[in-house]
């Protein structure tokens, strides 16, 4: 006899976009010259990425990218305390040669701008009501501050 059992687990997204789709539109949106680059930068910023969230948001962005980038978030141990905005730029210029503060906050912005407009607005504020504030630039959004 056959044992049959209710799949009670919800199903699993299917990621929005490819890999290819999602490095084009970093190349686009950062004027890289090639695809390789882009795609260098992508996997630089997503792993760094990757350190910084947990639970819930984590999933979901990772469920919500290709399964090239989903593994690139969940793959990272996350860090005990997220990095300020401008210490994840920081982090990720030492990894590029010749960069500066100004080509590295471009680099970091043009990748999570792409990933904003793949993952789409409301899990872009989930994903970033986990971070430190200063990191909603970064996703190509204005800082809005609340008010008292």
């Amino acid at each position: 006899m056959r044992d049959v059992r209710e799949n009670t687990a919800a199903p699993k997204p299917a990621p929005l976009t490819t890999w290819e789709a999602l490095t084009e539109a970093v190349r686009e949106t950062g004027g890289y010259p090639t695809r390789a680059q882009a795609e260098h930068l992508t996997r630089l910023v997503l792993t760094a990425l990757g350190t910084h969230l947990t639970g819930d948001e984590r999933v979901a962005l990772a469920q919500s990218l290709p399964p090239e980038a989903g593994h690139l978030i969940a793959s990272q141990i996350p860090l005990p305390h997220p990095l300020t905005a401008r210490e994840f730029v920081d982090s990720v210029s030492t990894q590029l040669p010749d960069s500066t503060p100004a080509t590295a906050r471009w680099d970091v912005s043009s990748v999570l701008t792409a990933v904003s407009t793949t993952i789409g607005p409301a899990l872009t504020d989930q994903v970033l009501s986990q971070l430190p504030r200063g990191y909603a630039l970064l996703f190509g959004r204005a800082e809005l501050a609340a008010m008292v």
